[in-house]
C-alpha cells in the first residue's frame, strides 16, 4: 500500500486536480494506494472541494480547526499511516504538497526506489531550478546552517516531496501514537531539515532523485516568507547525521 500525505491550507483551486492526477498515475501503474489529506483550518472552498471526491477516491481527510502549520500537519499525516499500515516493511508512504508543485510522477518514481531497496528517498531541486528569491534565501541557509546542511544525507535536505519505507518512521516516531511527543516542531524548510533528520537514522539506504518544481502549477501566490524561513533555522543548526556506512 502506498500512502500519500498531503497537508493542505486554502488550496481549493489545485486539490481537487491534484488528487484526481495521483488517481490516474497510481491506477496505470496498477498500485493500491490511499490518500491522506490534511485539511489545516482551511477557509476557503477546500473543504467543500474534498468532499466532493470522499466517494470517488480512496480518499481519507482530516480536519483540523486549529491550524497546525506544515511541519505538524505532516507530522500528523505521516503518524496515521504508521496506525494504518499492516505491512510497515513494504508500505510506503509519502509526502505531497498541495499546491501542485510536486508531479504525482515523481513521487511514483520514488515509490520505485522504495521498492528496490532504498528506505528514504528524497525529490532533490537544483538550486537554479528556484525562484529567484528562494536561491537568495538557500544560500543563506547554507550559512546558517553549515555542517547541518553540507552532511546531510542528501544534496538538498531543505526542500522536495519524500518517501518513506514505513518501518522508518515507525522507529522514528517510537510507536509513539498521535498524543506522542513530536518529531518535527518547526515549519517550511525547517520542518524538511528536522523530518530527514528524525528519519535518516532508522534507513540503512538513502537516495535521493532530481525535481524540477511546478511552479506554473501553483493558482495563488506564494507562502514562501525568506526571513521568518530563515529565522526558523536558527535553533537546527545543531542538527547531526548518522555516520556514512
Amino acid at each position: 500500500m502506498i500512502y500519500v500525505n498531503i497537508p493542505v491550507h486554502n488550496e481549493a483551486e489545485t486539490i481537487g486536480l491534484l488528487l484526481w492526477k495521483i488517481r490516474k498515475v497510481f491506477l496505470e501503474a496498477g498500485r493500491d494506494f490511499r490518500i491522506q489529506v490534511l485539511d489545516d483550518a482551511s477557509t476557503d472552498r477546500t473543504t467543500e472541494v474534498l468532499e466532493r471526491y470522499r466517494q470517488r477516491l480512496p480518499l481519507h481527510i482530516i480536519r483540523s480547526d486549529q491550524r497546525l502549520g506544515y511541519g505538524r500537519a505532516t507530522e500528523r499525516l505521516l503518524r496515521e499511516s504508521v496506525e494504518r499500515t499492516r505491512y510497515p516493511k513494504r508500505d510506503v508512504a509519502v509526502v505531497l504538497q498541495g499546491d501542485f508543485t510536486e508531479d504525482p510522477e515523481t513521487i511514483l518514481e520514488m515509490v520505485k526506489r522504495i521498492e528496490g531497496g532504498s528506505d528514504l528517498v528524497a525529490g532533490c531541486v537544483a538550486r537554479d531550478d528556484l525562484p529567484r528569491g528562494q536561491r537568495r534565501s538557500r544560500w543563506l541557509a547554507g550559512l546558517i546552517l553549515g555542517r547541518a546542511l553540507k552532511e546531510a544525507p542528501v544534496s538538498e535536505p531543505l526542500a522536495g516531496p519524500r518517501a518513506f519505507r514505513i518501518i522508518v518512521l515507525r522507529k522514528a516516531f517510537r510507536g509513539g501514537g498521535q498524543g506522542a511527543s513530536p518529531l518535527v516542531r518547526s515549519d517550511g524548510w525547517g520542518a524538511n531539515l528536522e523530518l530527514l533528520a528524525g528519519t535518516a537514522p532508522h534507513a540503512r539506504r538513502i537516495e535521493e532523485i532530481p525535481f524540477t518544481p511546478r511552479i506554473e502549477g501553483r493558482r495563488r501566490e506564494t507562502r514562501f516568507r525568506p526571513w521568518g524561513t530563515l529565522r526558523a533555522l536558527l535553533p537546527l543548526r545543531r542538527v547531526t547525521w548518522p555516520a556514512a556506512g
